[in-house]
């Protein structure tokens, strides 16, 4: 095989278009003659809908039809959305109370979609919903993170949507009575909003009895199944498409109730309906994020060894089971429960409470940083009560290299790990030696410095097969279809180059084919850092397939010994016969061998992958004010094989400046009565390029022995690493002061605050 593609970093390819304005958004690709749609939402965070009059609305200039959960079910729609409750080891199984898709007969959080009205422009849409009467009667609401409090379903008494558990009861009780010391510190994980550049958007159109509905999604196939379930239509009825998607970060990857109704509007104006989402909407409406308490207990022997753990968390879910909601802080954050520490016993306990907020759902790391962060900062603590450095606490209970294939309590099977070689190579890359000097500097100056470590370990999630279909479209030309959904992370480019390096076809040569449920039949999508690891064993697999095709075909056709592919080329030893594939495909065509002109695998990783790697920052505080900046930031990570690695690198930088948002700047609040008090940018702060310094990268690679690639996945390894550094940072540089807790985000006025309150 040639060295073009793999480990190179090339150009990305999407960017050119990008840059040039060509990029096909959804706002760039509505249907000729298409309607607009516009929701008319609750007002209030809970009630009993009294009055919903549409008379007026209905006779306002423009509008082709008014929606309500009354039309819906008379055209038969009654199935509630799709979730996937969480069942654990005793038994025990979440709830599933029914979430509408427009409202029914009730309200449960501000936003919630009541009535859809569509109309030949945005603004008569919106002019039609402020003519309906809409009277709701208040009942009480539950905001807080515990169980009890008015009841949003009846299904959920005391409000608890799924009561969890992983892990050994026993086990654990008896590691804590043998230890030596206990640490134990609770943490709060902020809700954010994920405010992705481009917001949620979806057109709908029919061509006679079957629906093509487009969005910016992150997969096509779960919104193909959803829509023929939920609307009562045979799978072959629905095509699903997805053009460019500017940003999705798991909170893309789900159904929302906007896809179903418009997709049912179409159907009744024989139109098609176009929605898209303004950024005020976007911030009431889509999935919210993190929203959890969790405490922690680190049991220890007189050694420093850990000898158990044990977590309790309370994590908010909403008015509703988002798609995967449940399974976020309990099976998710459980596959990396424990990080990268032997540690014999574990338990993990989660309660999901029902509030009356907007759903909570996945956001890049989904669960992994929740349990990294808890877990790292719980053991910086400990280093402080056992007297040692965090790095020596780390070393002294990391799993070692000899310890792997390694089975830890939450009952996943990690391959490789080489924690200490990266430890100590984060060490001498952030002149850890250095940090005394630069401390003293800063005090100097009137500045307080922190020193914040995190040795983070995250899991790929999400389905573990995957298939790749490869046709030679003629004219030198090839489409590569990929069961993925880029959001701006560069597939087109990696994939390309991935089967260039394979094959020896011309890089250029290759069309990246995604997002099209005509076109591809099944695909995983992406999320969970899962994309270009399981995209790329399919590929490499369905490569050894195609090859093994062409070669038994030129051995047919030409009277030669067997032939070999080598560096693009295949070759009969002892003769002058040389063909590139695209040649071979040529005399395949002229020989009416069409078979030959498409190929298509399908593979299933071995086991999965786990990108690891020490983060470590310094933050200077100005304690008059309170203020914070971050003055150096280093991840040394072991994200196995690098395909490209500076597109790694642009997802280990934005991960981080993702995980620096949440923990300094975001925070989506609601008041008493549940209404949403950071609705905007004026009010929800975001990070800012002079908000953080260059951010060192460095590859320490373990290849992963469960894919043929040796591969790892990075897209959320930085933000799982930078919210246990950068708290571990902060209170690092008020601990002399007197601070013993800080909770994120660590804003100017919380730091302020903590100072004054531990000075007095």
């Amino acid at each position: 095989m040639r060295a073009f593609g793999q480990a190179q970093g090339v150009k990305r390819r999407e960017d050119i278009r990008f840059l040039t304005g060509q990029g096909r958004y959804m706002a760039d690709i509505p249907p000729d003659g298409a309607l607009h749609a516009y929701f008319l939402r609750s007002m209030v965070a809970h009630g009993a809908i009294t009055t919903l009059d549409l008379d007026d609305a209905r006779a306002m200039p423009g509008v082709a039809a008014i929606l309500t959960n009354d039309d819906l079910k008379a055209a038969g729609i009654t199935r509630s959305m799709w979730s996937a409750p969480a069942s654990d080891q005793r038994g025990f199984a979440g709830k599933s109370p029914a979430r509408p898709i427009l409202a029914d007969g009730a309200v449960r959080h501000v936003g919630e979609a009541v009535a859809l009205i569509v109309a030949e422009t945005r603004e008569q849409a919106m002019d039609a919903a402020e003519s309906i009467v809409l009277d709701i009667d208040d009942a009480p609401v539950h905001l807080d993170l515990s169980p009890g409090g008015p009841a949003l379903h009846p299904e959920a008494p005391d409000n608890i949507a799924f009561d969890w558990m992983l892990g050994d009861e026993d086990g654990v009780s008896d590691a804590f009575a043998r230890a030596a010391h206990v640490t134990t510190l609770s943490v709060r994980q902020n809700r954010v909003a994920v405010a992705s550049l481009e917001p949620r958007a979806a057109f709908a159109e029919w061509h006679g009895e079957r629906l093509h509905l487009a969005f910016n999604g992150q997969g096509v196939w779960v919104m193909k199944r959803e829509l023929a379930r939920t609307l009562n239509l045979d799978p072959e009825q629905v095509q699903i498409t997805t053009p460019d998607v500017g940003g999705g970060f798991g909170m893309k990857a789900m159904t929302y109730p906007e896809y179903f109704a418009i997709a049912h509007a179409a159907k009744v104006v024989r139109r098609p309906v176009v929605w898209t989402s303004d950024r005020a909407e976007a911030m009431m409406t889509d999935n919210g994020a993190r929203d959890l308490t969790s405490t922690a207990e680190l049991a220890f022997d007189a050694d420093h060894r850990l000898l158990g753990y044990r977590v309790s968390t309370l994590s908010n879910l909403g008015a509703y089971n988002s798609q995967f909601a449940q399974q976020i802080q309990s099976a998710l954050f459980s596959k990396v429960l424990t990080g990268v520490y032997d540690i014999p016993s574990a338990l993990l306990h989660v309660k999901g409470i029902y509030t009356n907020t907007t759903p909570v759902d996945a956001y890049r790391g989904a669960g992994r940083p929740e349990a990294i962060t808890l877990l790292e900062r719980a053991m910086d603590m400990a280093a402080r009560e056992l007297g040692l450095t965090p790095m020596d606490l780390r070393r002294r209970n990391f799993i070692t290299p000899d310890q792997f294939p390694y089975a830890t309590p939450g009952k996943v099977t990690y391959d490789v790990g080489e924690f200490d070689r990266v430890l100590t190579r984060a060490e001498e890359l952030g002149d850890v030696a250095g940090f005394a000097a630069r401390k003293a500097a800063s005090v100097a100056n009137g500045k307080l410095r922190g020193l914040g470590l995190a040795y983070y370990l995250e899991s790929i999630l999400g389905d573990d097969t995957e298939g790749a279909t490869i046709e030679f479209t003629g004219a030198g030309r090839v489409n590569l279809y990929v069961g993925t959904q880029s959001n701006g992370q560069g597939h087109e480019t990696v994939y390309a180059q991935y089967l260039a390096d394979l094959t020896g076809l011309p890089y250029e040569s290759i069309d990246v084919i995604q997002g099209d449920s005509d076109r591809i039949a099944q695909g995983g999508g992406t999320g969970g850092s899962r994309s270009v690891t399981v995209q790329s064993v399919a590929t490499h697999a369905l490569t050894e397939q195609m090859v093994a095709a062409f070669s038994a075909f030129l051995e047919a056709e030409i009277d030669a010994a067997p032939f070999a592919f080598e560096d693009g080329i295949f070759s009969a030893p002892g003769s002058n016969h040389r063909f590139t594939l695209l040649e071979a495909a040529d005399l395949a065509r002229a020989k009416g061998r069409t078979d030959l002109l498409k190929h298509h695998k399908r593979t299933k990783l071995p086991g999965q992958s786990f990108p690891n790697g020490a983060h470590l920052c310094e933050v200077e505080i100005d304690p008059e004010t309170g203020a914070l900046r971050v003055d150096r930031y280093l991840c040394v990570d072991d994200l196995g094989v690098l395909m490209h690695p500076v597109l790694a690198q642009g997802q280990v930088h934005g991960g981080v400046a993702q995980g620096f948002g949440q923990a300094v700047i975001e925070e989506a609040l609601y008041d008493d009565d549940g209404q949403l008090q950071t609705g905007s940018f004026m009010d929800y702060a975001m990070p800012r390029a002079e908000d953080l310094p260059m951010i060192g990268f460095f590859s320490e690679p373990t290849p992963s022995v469960n894919n043929p690639i040796g591969m790892k996945g990075c897209g959320e390894a930085g933000t799982v690493g930078a919210l246990a550094t950068l708290g571990n940072a902060v209170l690092d540089a008020l601990w002399d002061d007197g601070v013993r807790h800080v909770d994120m985000p660590f804003s100017p006025q919380r730091i302020w605050t903590w100072l004054h309150e531990a000075r007095a």
